[in-house]
Protein backbone atom coordinates (compact mmCIF):
# COMPACT_ATOMS: atom_id res chain seq x y z
CA UNK A 1 0.00 0.00 0.00
CA UNK A 2 1.30 3.75 -1.12
CA UNK A 3 2.31 5.79 1.90
CA UNK A 4 0.13 8.86 2.40
CA UNK A 5 1.42 12.41 2.83
CA UNK A 6 0.04 16.34 3.54
CA UNK A 7 0.72 18.27 0.85
CA UNK A 8 0.40 22.12 2.21
CA UNK A 9 -0.04 25.67 0.09
CA UNK A 10 0.81 28.57 1.58
CA UNK A 11 2.05 31.92 0.54
CA UNK A 12 5.72 32.12 1.46
CA UNK A 13 7.80 35.71 0.14
CA UNK A 14 4.54 36.74 -1.84
CA UNK A 15 4.23 33.70 -3.83
CA UNK A 16 1.60 31.02 -3.57
CA UNK A 17 3.52 27.85 -2.91
CA UNK A 18 2.53 24.01 -2.48
CA UNK A 19 4.88 21.31 -0.85
CA UNK A 20 4.41 17.55 0.23
CA UNK A 21 5.56 17.34 3.99
CA UNK A 22 8.28 14.33 4.58
CA UNK A 23 8.30 13.26 8.40
CA UNK A 24 10.68 11.50 9.43
CA UNK A 25 13.44 11.63 6.94
CA UNK A 26 16.32 14.07 5.81
CA UNK A 27 14.95 14.19 2.61
CA UNK A 28 13.94 17.78 0.97
CA UNK A 29 10.34 18.28 1.15
CA UNK A 30 9.28 18.29 -2.71
CA UNK A 31 7.92 21.90 -3.63
CA UNK A 32 6.37 23.87 -6.36
CA UNK A 33 6.05 27.21 -6.35
CA UNK A 34 3.20 29.64 -8.33
CA UNK A 35 5.17 32.49 -8.51
CA UNK A 36 2.98 34.61 -8.16
CA UNK A 37 0.19 36.02 -4.71
CA UNK A 38 -3.00 36.38 -7.19
CA UNK A 39 -5.28 35.02 -7.99
CA UNK A 40 -4.95 31.92 -5.36
CA UNK A 41 -4.07 28.68 -7.56
CA UNK A 42 -7.07 27.16 -8.97
CA UNK A 43 -8.26 23.16 -8.31
CA UNK A 44 -6.73 22.38 -11.12
CA UNK A 45 -3.35 24.39 -11.19
CA UNK A 46 -2.78 22.73 -7.42
CA UNK A 47 -3.73 19.16 -8.91
CA UNK A 48 -1.34 19.72 -11.77
CA UNK A 49 1.35 21.15 -9.27
CA UNK A 50 0.90 17.90 -7.47
CA UNK A 51 1.20 15.87 -10.43
CA UNK A 52 4.32 17.64 -11.15
CA UNK A 53 5.79 16.56 -7.81
CA UNK A 54 5.06 12.91 -8.24
CA UNK A 55 1.63 12.87 -5.63
CA UNK A 56 -1.97 12.82 -6.30
CA UNK A 57 -4.74 13.65 -3.81
CA UNK A 58 -5.65 10.52 -1.74
CA UNK A 59 -9.48 9.18 -3.42
CA UNK A 60 -12.40 11.39 -1.76
CA UNK A 61 -9.44 13.48 0.01
CA UNK A 62 -10.77 17.20 0.03
CA UNK A 63 -8.47 20.59 0.67
CA UNK A 64 -8.97 22.04 3.89
CA UNK A 65 -8.11 25.79 4.66
CA UNK A 66 -7.02 27.16 7.88
CA UNK A 67 -5.98 30.47 9.07
CA UNK A 68 -3.09 31.51 11.28
CA UNK A 69 -1.35 34.65 11.63
CA UNK A 70 2.17 35.76 10.98
CA UNK A 71 2.41 36.49 14.90
CA UNK A 72 0.55 34.27 16.66
CA UNK A 73 0.45 36.32 19.70
CA UNK A 74 -1.08 39.75 18.47
CA UNK A 75 -4.18 39.51 17.23
CA UNK A 76 -4.33 42.30 14.53
CA UNK A 77 -0.98 40.46 13.20
CA UNK A 78 -1.75 40.04 9.45
CA UNK A 79 -3.93 36.09 8.63
CA UNK A 80 -1.97 33.57 7.12
CA UNK A 81 -3.56 31.19 5.45
CA UNK A 82 -2.79 27.60 4.45
CA UNK A 83 -4.74 24.66 3.06
CA UNK A 84 -3.88 20.94 2.99
CA UNK A 85 -4.98 17.26 1.45
CA UNK A 86 -3.64 14.00 2.23
CA UNK A 87 -1.75 12.47 -1.03
CA UNK A 88 -0.10 9.71 -1.72
CA UNK A 89 3.19 8.92 -4.54
CA UNK A 90 2.52 7.60 -7.55
CA UNK A 91 6.36 7.62 -8.17
CA UNK A 92 7.47 5.54 -5.40
CA UNK A 93 8.44 8.15 -2.56
CA UNK A 94 8.76 6.08 0.67
CA UNK A 95 10.06 8.90 3.02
Amino acid sequence: MAREFTAQMSMYRGRWRLYVVLLDTAERWPEYSFDRALPVPTFTERANALSALGFKPVPGAEWQWTEDRENPDDPASPVVLIAAIRVRSWTGVAA
